[in-house]
């Protein structure tokens, strides 16, 4: 990942914005600042989607997608473009968001990739290990094993990884251990080759938001409880008519489970609202915590609740 500070005056390459941020945190808002402040530049902005639940048309409602008035009359792309029966990886996102940078630059315009999923963020910035598909039995016998069992094989037959990881990382433990035994190579040979990166063929103006904790907890409670109001609970009864298996991302995100609950009787409305809010607040905080530290350095950090795009992107609107 590379900030415009880092990159050579001599070659001009297209900009591209990056607005991160986690829930609640304004950053949708902020992205159609930019772009209208573009707009009086001359320049055209156009907003693509890093959420990784505001690609799915089903979640429109639940993921706080952005609605017309929202907009401004802003283009926004990558919002609701995969179906709910269809998990969109890290891998495809980047792609298609990759295409549309692409067609935004062929037509002098300037991408603004705002959301909060840093799975995403990273793998378009940073490419992606080209890992084969894991043989769904390994990756069965991987999972059913014990942590202390799997990660003593990690040890016999990847030490290196074995040795980088804590000894209750459970996720990445299976991970390194599935890849090893589907594909013959350790997952450090694979990350070796990463492909994809458009890191270093833009010129990137990246901007962190990092509001205060509290501020966001609060935000995301009066947000639950909006959506709630607002049409949640026919989104998930929706979503429950269409069978999709439970495993899929679409039936993981944040307050689905906890709505269903409740439509199957199993709870009160204020039990899914408390349980939906609790639940964004703990995937508000792992999102600050990836942001505060995964993230380049040099990168700005804001921690205002309150954000101005001219202000934070005076060179890209100088350019």
């Amino acid at each position: 990942m590379n900030t415009q500070e880092s990159l050579s005056t001599s070659a001009k390459l297209p900009p591209l914005a990056l607005i991160a941020g986690p829930t609640a945190s304004g950053k949708s808002e902020l992205a159609v600042q930019l772009a209208l402040a573009l707009e009086k530049c001359g320049k055209r902005g156009v907003v693509i989607n890093a959420d990784a639940s505001q690609v799915y048309a089903d979640l429109a409602v639940l993921s706080a997608r952005p609605l017309a008035d929202d907009m401004q009359g802003i283009d926004h792309r990558l919002f609701g473009t995969w179906d709910g029966a269809e998990a969109c990886s890290a891998a495809e996102w980047a792609a298609a968001a990759t295409r549309e940078i692409n067609a935004v630059h062929a037509e002098g315009g300037v991408p603004i990739v705002a959301g909060g999923t840093g799975l995403y963020i990273r793998t378009l910035l940073d490419g992606i290990a080209p890992i084969p598909e894991i043989d769904p039995a390994i990756r069965a016998e991987v999972r059913d094993m014990p942590l202390h069992r799997a990660y003593a094989a990690l040890n016999r037959e990847d030490p290196a990884r074995a040795k980088a990881l804590h000894p209750t990382d459970t996720t990445r433990i299976a991970r390194a251990l599935e890849v090893m035994r589907s594909t013959g190579r350790s997952l450090s040979d694979w990350q070796a080759e990463k492909q994809g990166a458009i890191g270093d063929v833009v010129e990137l103006y990246p901007v962190i938001l990092l509001p205060d904790r509290q501020w966001l907890y609060s935000r995301c409670d009066q947000r639950f409880s909006a959506m709630l109001e607002s049409g949640a609970i026919a989104e998930v009864e929706a979503l429950l008519s269409r069978n999709i298996a439970p495993e899929m991302p679409v039936m993981r995100a944040i307050g689905v489970r906890d709505i269903a609950a409740y439509l199957r009787g199993e709870c009160i409305l204020e039990e899914a609202r408390e349980r939906g809010s609790q639940a964004t607040r703990n995937y508000v905080k792992r999102q600050q915590t990836w942001l505060r530290h995964q993230p380049p350095a040099e990168w700005p950090r804001i921690e205002s609740e309150s954000s101005n795009a001219e202000a934070l992107f005076v060179s890209l609107l100088q350019d």
